[in-house]
């Protein structure tokens, strides 16, 4: 019994695509395990005192850009507060970046009247929210590692289960 050339070579092509396709989905999942790393920033926080991506290092952050004008803003704040206090024994910061559009005078008081726990900054430049990737949408909320690389970003307000789960093992790792 013989078998013709093409019939024995009938494998070549279904395996070249196996591999092409096992290649793109290698790489696919490489560049989602590859962390960018968030900007080096300075933030200026609304006492004059500046929060700079150095001193931040070592702790998992959330850097939440946000506006006073943004009812979406304003509605997730009280969860923001709350994440805030339950995870801050354990390590986590977290920098509420007020838009450049924002009055400084309004953010003040939006964050003395509602006695914010943690760091509030003022963006008067937009250059903070540039480097972030150009925010444009509030709120926009980023999860920094430890070694101060993204490991995710919300637009809207986050799900507060699921970013409790993601700051938990941040915070474990």
């Amino acid at each position: 019994m013989s078998t013709s050339p093409s019939a024995s070579k009938s494998w070549i092509k279904p395996a070249l695509i196996a591999v092409f396709v096992a290649g793109v989905a290698a790489a696919g999942y490489l560049s989602l395990n590859d962390k960018q790393s968030a900007p080096d920033v300075t933030f200026h926080g609304i006492h004059g005192e500046k929060i700079t991506s150095a001193s931040l290092r070592g702790k998992v952050v959330m850097v939440n850009f946000w506006a006073t004008s943004c009812t979406t803003c304003v509605a997730e704040m009280p969860d923001m507060v709350d994440t805030y206090n339950k995870y801050k024994g354990q390590g986590l910061e977290f920098v509420a970046v007020a838009m450049k559009y924002d009055p400084a005078n309004y953010v003040l008081n939006f964050a003395e009247t509602r006695q914010l726990p943690f760091k509030v900054a003022l963006d008067v430049t937009g250059e903070a929210a540039k480097a972030y990737g150009d925010v444009a949408l509030t709120p926009t909320t980023f999860v920094l590692d430890k070694q101060g690389k993204i490991l995710k970003r919300y637009v809207g307000k986050p799900e507060v289960a699921e970013l409790h789960k993601l700051l938990e093992t941040a915070i474990a790792g």
